[in-house]
């Protein structure tokens, strides 16, 4: 595996921060733009863009719930 695999396949173990998710994506993002991805590697690129994606979603929604619990126990 590439270094950029090795790397995350061992982040993807792990929870995720928000911040940490958007960095890995750009990560991915900038390669796809770069042209930097072999055929055989876009496949896996993609699907891990996908998890990040939802990741992202997820804390967000857990965020937004969060947040209105609080806002309407000061209410």
């Amino acid at each position: 595996l590439p270094t950029y695999e090795k790397k995350h396949k061992n982040m993807a173990k792990k929870k995720l921060t928000y911040a940490e998710a958007m960095a890995e994506l750009e990560v991915i993002l900038a390669r796809l733009r770069s042209d930097e991805l072999s055929v055989d590697d876009l496949a896996k690129s993609v699907a891990r863009a996908t998890e990040l994606i939802a990741e992202c979603r997820a804390i967000l929604t857990t965020t937004e719930e969060e947040v209105e619990k609080l806002v309407n126990s000061e209410a």
